[in-house]
């Protein structure tokens, strides 16, 4: 469940990143640094006094992994205990979203995941934030209301069952919302299903446990997780997607057919460039086909839809807030144009400084680390602005009698030319290169040693010798020709 996006269309190829274009540097321009971020503090503090001991001096919408570790950054500057809320559709306590395409599809047999294993912040090694945890720590939650409109002038926000909340600073982590295929198509049908929370996923699982033959739409992350767990339910799986290759965001056409082949091993179908023209019933409404534009008929009789995900701004959209780059503009604080109000994870379009440009990241690695930036900034004197580097990962195949287990990691930008070393039995990693300067990589099935050093070579961008990557005789002789390159 992760992505990068800065623009509708792709330009260079495979990379994840569209140049820095003339509107968006109009764009940019527009995120004042200049918001009078200190001032307004001191004023908000003492306006906020009046409402303080209803835990409304600071506000989070939105329930997913960005709000979980945004209260834990509260807790640990002690500005939570009476003082902080959070307002979400959630009717769970904040969760490591990125399980429920993973472990949380795994048929009983094989040790399924199940809440509150995997509450946050336990995906990065921190305290489980159980419902008793936020109860604890004097945060007062409101699950299942989202927010339907807010107003900026009185700084209070209404929610869907009518409750109007007042806040001194407004945290929107709101995510993302599953894309979906249109209802005339059969987009709606019974037996179709989407991924993006914890009841999408017990509907997927209650399918599963009753099908015989499942279609994945879509080839990217989720359509690949999804399909290895289907594969655990020992079902007749299918993906369909119009791209010529598995993640075609990331990977290269020699990297995809490594992974396509693993997953045919495992008796997954593919349906390459293909587009769905509708999803077809049976006689009891239910789903039991999809039909593809050439004219051919996929039976199903469940059918998952893994085609991307849209930024939850709707409830801000009246506000005047800066969407012209898919979520809501901030700058490297997250503050949005609009004083007191800031936006964190998936929904945030930010600047990317270490290659210059405004995007918006759908990952959770993004999401722990910008909370914790935003708040750490929101509650001290930090002034630096966030220095993100893109990280992007996948795990499959881990559910117990699995042949192989799958562990990638990606660290960087994947444009230029690449350099793949290894023949996927178990090792293999990808280098981008660009203008002879190591850009992106990525490894799979390395050790912990190896994944650490990911990151120090992507953000370092040293020069390598391509030659000498090319001639290497295996990922760990790269791997160190690619070290020898950092500087001490």
């Amino acid at each position: 469940m992760a992505s990068l996006s800065n623009c509708s269309s792709l330009r260079h190829g495979v990379s994840l990143w569209c140049p820095q274009s003339a509107s968006l540097t109009r764009a940019r321009t527009q995120v004042s640094p200049s918001i009078g971020f200190r001032s307004f503090r001191r004023s908000y503090v003492v306006a906020s006094s009046a409402f303080a001991n209803e835990n409304r001096e600071f506000v989070i919408v939105g329930g997913g992994n960005a709000a979980g570790y945004a209260a834990r950054t509260f807790v640990e500057h002690g500005m939570a205990d009476g003082r902080l809320c959070i307002v979400s559709k959630e009717v769970y306590a904040p969760y490591e979203r990125p399980t429920l395409t993973k472990a949380y599809l795994f048929p009983l047999d094989k040790k399924p995941a199940r809440l509150p294993g995997f509450h946050t912040c336990v995906g990065s090694g921190g305290e489980r934030q159980t419902p008793e945890w936020y109860k604890e720590k004097g945060i007062e939650m409101f699950h299942g209301d989202p927010v339907t409109s807010i107003d900026i002038g009185k700084q209070t926000l209404t929610t869907n069952s009518g409750k109007i909340l007042k806040y001194g600073s407004l945290v929107v982590a709101t995510g993302c919302t599953a894309s979906r295929l249109p209802e005339k198509i059969g987009g709606n049908l019974p037996g179709v299903h989407y991924i993006r929370d914890v009841a999408d996923a017990d509907a997927l699982i209650s399918s599963l446990e009753k099908s015989q033959k499942v279609v994945i739409v879509g080839g990217g992350y989720i359509g690949m997780e999804v399909a290895a767990a289907a594969v655990g339910w020992k079902l007749d799986t299918t993906i369909v997607f119009p791209e010529n290759h598995l993640l075609q965001r990331l990977f290269t056409p020699s990297l995809a057919q490594r992974y396509e082949e693993l997953y045919q091993e495992n008796g997954v179908k593919f349906l390459k460039g293909a587009s769905i023209k509708n999803i077809e019933s049976g006689s009891d409404g239910h789903v039991a086909a999809v039909k593809l534009e050439d004219g051919s008929t996929i039976e199903a009789d469940t059918v998952i839809i893994g085609i991307g995900a849209k930024p939850a701004v709707s409830s801000f959209e009246s506000l005047g807030l800066n969407t012209t780059i898919g979520g809501i503009q901030v700058d490297g604080q997250f503050r949005t144009r609009i004083p007191g109000i800031f936006a964190i994870g998936d929904v945030a379009a930010f600047p990317l400084k270490i290659y210059d440009r405004m995007t918006r990241v759908e990952h959770v690695d993004h999401a722990r680390k910008s909370a914790q930036h935003c708040v750490t900034a929101l509650l001290s004197a930090q002034t630096h602005s966030y220095d993100y580097l893109p990280y992007f990962y996948s795990r499959v195949f881990e559910y117990e009698g699995s042949p192989r287990k799958v562990w990638w990691q990606f660290f960087g930008d994947n444009v230029g030319e690449t350099v793949e070393v290894g023949n996927f039995d178990p090792k293999i990693a990808t280098f981008w290169i660009d203008s002879g300067k190591l850009k992106g990589v990525l490894l799979e099935s390395g050790s912990s040693e190896e994944f650490q050093l990911l990151p120090k070579l992507a953000r370092s961008q040293p020069v390598v010798d391509k030659a000498k990557l090319q001639n290497a005789s295996s990922v760990e002789e790269a791997l160190e020709i690619a070290r020898s390159s950092l500087k001490d």
